[in-house]
Formats: structure tokens, sequence, C-alpha cells
């Protein structure tokens, strides 16, 4: 089909965010603090070891002769006896009220939408210029980002919006959660053998589309869940959802006891393409993709021996209180009445600011303790002696395995890898993800780290460090240890295509 050409003369500027900031720049106190209040909490815990050590090891060394003195000393001191087992009841019952439940991640299942579905860079453009709402300067600033921003020709974009005009209705966009969702919990449900009836706790997150009936009821409906199920629908909190969704799940496992909790993280882009010619609107058009991702967690000390994960911890950051932060993602219509979600130049700063502020609370929970007494030295040195002494970064390679950085695009994950100073090889899962399948939004963690387990590089004992940002704005990180080798699932996403990673890329 032919199409007009733009002028000679005519010159597209695509304007470039600012860089993160340079994490080695000052650092908040209070989020250090923050992070060693998070240490101390477990401390009971901590101390309580040595004692049992102690108490072992001398009991191991008692003889008959001992016992009898020993009978017999506390026969003329029951006052006291009784004082210690007390003591020790109550030391124990708190401990046990005190603990928290272990959760453990036992499988997790990431949709693979059929090829049909792909939309190459030419299939985008043709389809974009098709449509007829975007003028000239419009599609060569789609087609420019596209060809910088690290996605493949392999994603995926739903089918009503492959369609010929498109058709962004409530019944497609329904279609495309239904097969997103249940596609995901249908892999999951036979990979585990999990009764779904079995499922105490369903947590859905999912940004910008929230029809009612909800996600969750369609899911409950779906599957004919119980009805004394607790459910929990999570909407406007963009692509770090899927850790809060994660964070509340955990929450709850701690107040119901021996269930499931099964987590559902997808985002919804039938009805929410942008068909206008807003710069800033055109953004999400270029990087957002299909995907979805299904996760069961379990409280169940049984499930401790089947499961992958258990969770050590999560973290999470809100800006919300800071107005250039608060705007930067922002769901808005623009002069001519089109809804699009807009991204603003101060986004990289303020995601920036977030995720330091994040590792910094982090840090004293998961760094090794050479690493927090260097970082600490040297910002008592630098409060109290020189201001002008370089700061230390901590060395995060020491306290994690793998990295799934949140695939939302090129400058994120090249930024992160320099200020944390990450090998190619610590981005590698987050770059390739970013290449196959797009910007998935809160599920893009989860094909992360399904990337890891294709490659085999899951080895028991190893420790994985998620880590997104959304809306609001939040930067959030969840903290997994792998309580087993992980062999690669014969569902996962990668399973034909991960022979050819990682590729090259080239911008």
């Amino acid at each position: 089909m032919a199409t007009a050409s733009h002028p000679p003369s005519a010159t597209i500027q695509i304007e470039q965010p600012s860089k993160l900031p340079d994490f080695q720049a000052s650092v908040k106190l209070k989020y250090v603090k923050l992070g060693y209040h998070y240490l101390i909490t477990n401390l009971f815990t901590l101390s309580l070891f040595p004692l049992i050590v102690v108490t072992a090891v001398h009991s191991t060394q008692l003889n008959l002769e001992d016992v009898k003195n020993l009978y017999a000393h506390l026969q003329s001191h029951l006052f006291a006896v009784f004082a210690v087992i007390c003591t020790a009841v109550f030391g124990v019952t708190t401990y046990r009220t005190t603990r928290p439940t272990p959760v453990y991640l036992v499988e997790y299942s990431c949709y693979r939408p059929p090829d049909h579905l792909k939309v190459p860079y030419h299939v985008f453009m043709d389809h974009s210029k098709l449509h007829g709402a975007f003028n000239e300067s419009s599609l060569e600033f789609q087609r420019k980002i596209l060809e910088r921003s690290g996605l493949g020709e392999e994603t995926y974009l739903p089918a009503a919006l492959h369609a010929i005009p498109a058709v962004p209705s409530m019944a497609t966009a329904r279609e495309e959660a239904e097969e997103v969702m249940f596609g995901a919990l249908d892999n999951l449900f036979n990979s585990t053998k999990i009764n779904p009836k079995n499922i105490g706790i369903l947590v859905v997150n999912c940004s910008l589309f929230n029809p009612t009936p909800s996600l969750s009821s369609m899911i409950v409906h779906r599957y004919k869940l119980r009805g004394n199920i607790k459910t929990f629908n999570l909407s406007g909190m963009g692509c770090s959802a899927g850790v809060i969704a994660v964070d509340l799940a955990k929450d709850m496992l701690q107040v119901h006891r021996n269930t499931y909790a099964v987590v559902v993280s997808t985002e919804n882009i039938t009805q929410n393409w942008y068909f206008g010619n807003k710069k800033s609107m055109l953004i999400p058009n270029c990087l957002f993709r299909v995907g979805c991702a299904a996760v069961l967690l379990s409280n169940k000390s049984a499930d401790k021996r089947r499961s992958k994960y258990k969770l050590l911890h999560v973290v999470r950051t809100h800006y919300g209180s800071n107005d250039t932060a608060f705007k930067c993602v922002y769901q808005d219509q623009d002069d001519a009445g089109n809804t699009g979600v807009s991204l603003s130049k101060d986004l990289m700063t303020v995601v920036g600011g977030a995720l330091k502020s994040n590792i910094t609370t982090l840090g004293p929970l998961v760094l090794p303790i050479s690493e927090q007494l260097l970082f600490f030295v040297n910002l008592v040195a630098r409060k109290l002696i020189n201001s002008k002494i370089k700061p230390y970064l901590p060395d995060f390679k020491l306290a994690f395995d793998h990295f799934c950085i949140h695939a939302g695009g090129r400058a994120v994950i090249d930024e992160m890898e320099k200020n944390l100073q990450l090998t190619e090889e610590h981005v590698e899962a987050s770059r390739m993800t970013l290449h196959r399948f797009g910007n998935t939004s809160s599920s893009s963690i989860w094909y992360e780290l399904a990337y890891t387990e294709a490659k085999g590089r899951i080895k028991k004992g190893n420790r994985v460090w998620q880590i997104a940002f959304g809306s609001g704005l939040k930067c959030n990180s969840a903290v997994w240890v792998a309580v087993r080798t992980v062999a690669p699932s014969t569902d996962n996403p990668w399973e034909d295509s991960v022979d050819k990673y990682p590729v090259k890329m080239v911008y």
C-alpha cells in the first residue's frame, strides 16, 4: 500500500530521557536505618541459636553420676526449676508465635501466546499506517522508538490489534484477559496437579483493565474455586504490581495457615492502545506486549521439598508523595480526547531515586557483614569527617546470584548494569526477555526467571533478586532462595528458543 512521504526538510526529534542518577551519590540515612530495623526484628530468633548450641554441647558431656547429682539438685530447688520451665515455655511460645511462616514458591507458569499473534517491526508499522489514526510524524517516531527499544521481531500483540481496523472493545479486552490468565493457570494446575478447590487465596494484578465482575471473579468462575476463597484485585499499580501481589499473598499466608495462594500478574493491551499523536503517549505502544504469569505459593511445610524457591524478603518503596514522581507515568487524555499513558521526561530520574532508596533499605538484609561494615564506615566518615569522601557502593553481586530487573526498557537495564557494576550475564535475562517478549509489565520478572531456569543456571542455595518499578512511582524488590537445583520445566516459555539466546543487541 503506497504511503505519502513527508517533506525532505522535515526532521523527527526523539527526546531521550535523562539517565538514572549515580547510585554512589548521596544516600539518605533514613533508608539505611529502615534496612537495619528490618534486620534487628529477627535478632530474637538469632540470639536463641547460640543458647541452644551451648546447652546441647553440655548435655552430651554428662555421665550417669552427673545426672543423679543434677536430679538431687533440682529437687532441692523446685521453685527455681518451675521458674526456668515457665521461662522456657514462654520463650518457645513467643518464638513460635512471632516467627514468620515460611512461604514457598511451588511452581509458576508464564503464558506464551500463539505464533499468529507475533508482531514483527514491519507488521507493526504496516498496521499503524492502515489504522489511519497516526500522522507521518507519529509513524516515524514509532519506527525510531522500535529500532532503539531493544525489542525483537517475535513479540506479541492481542488479536484485537491485529485486526484492520482494530477492535478495542470491552468484549475483545475480556477475550485477551481470559486467554492469557486461563492459559497461564491451566499450565500451572497441570504441572503441579493441584486441585483448584484447594486454593485459599487469589491475588490478581492488572493495572489498566478492571471490568465488572472482576478479573479474580472470572478466575473463580472458570475454575469453580471454593466459596470461602480470599480474592483480591490490584489495579493502577503499574509494572511493579507483581511484587506487590506477592507481598500481599505472603501476608495472607501468615494469617491463613496450611493453604495455597495463587498470584496472577498481567496487563491488558486491547483497550489501552493509544490512537493519537502525542509523542509521550506513543512510547507505550512500542514497548508493551502480551504476557501473563501465574505463581503458586504455599505455607505448608510438606511442600518444601517439591518447591523451587523460598521467599526471603520483600522491600517496597513508594515515591507517591513527590509531585514529579506521581505524574511521571500518568493515564490521561490528549487534546483530541484519546486516552493513553504518558511517560514523562523525568521518569528515569525519578526511577533512579526510588531504586537507590530501595536498595539502600534492602542492603542490610542481604549483604554480607563485610560489605555492610565498609558501607557503614564510609557513611559515618562522610557524615562526620569529610562529605567529599567518595561514597562506597556495596557489591550486590556478593548478595545475589541472579538478577531479574524489570524489562521496562533498554535504558533502565543499561543504567542498572552500570551503576550496580553488574556483568553482561547478570542482566542477560532482562535484555533477552525484552527482546523476545517485550515489556510484559508486572509479569516480566517471571519471564526473566524462566529464562535463567531454561539456561540451567539455578542451583540449590542461589539467591534471586527481582526488582521492578511502576506508576505512582514505586520500586519494589523480592528476594528468593532456591531450595533445590531447578531443572527447566516442560512448559517453560523459552523451551524452543533459549538455544538461540543470548543474541547480540544492535541499536
